[in-house]
């Protein structure tokens, strides 16, 4: 079974920074597609950014240029750096890993941006 921990939320002020990250266990994830999605009150969850096994990054607009994702496959981990915080990209943040097509989440970790 393969389990997903997220850690490094935390209450930050605008424009400034905070480092996600997420440890797997039970299963390795260098061949593992790793996202994180987050999670505002009263809205749906949303992709912010996903790192293929081969290494390819995608991003949401929102956080482009803004947010890296990044993997250590020694660790078993996936780290989220975020700069340039905004009030906006306050909400529960979610690591999701999609191993042999199999979706796993964490159990979240809560970012607040204040204004």
């Amino acid at each position: 079974q393969v389990q997903l921990a997220e850690s490094g939320g935390g209450l930050v002020q605008a424009g400034g920074s905070l480092r996600l990250s997420c440890t797997a266990s039970g299963s390795p994830i260098i061949s593992a597609v790793m996202s994180w999605y987050r999670q505002a009150p009263g809205k749906q969850r949303d992709m912010v950014a996903t790192l293929t096994s081969g290494g390819g990054a995608i991003y949401a607009l929102s956080v482009k240029d803004r947010f890296t994702i990044s993997r250590d496959n020694a660790k078993n981990t996936v780290t989220l750096q975020m700069n340039s915080l905004k009030a906006e990209d306050t909400a529960v943040y979610y690591c999701k890993a999609r191993i042999y097509l199999r979706d796993y989440w964490g159990q979240g970790t809560q970012v607040t941006v204040s204004s």
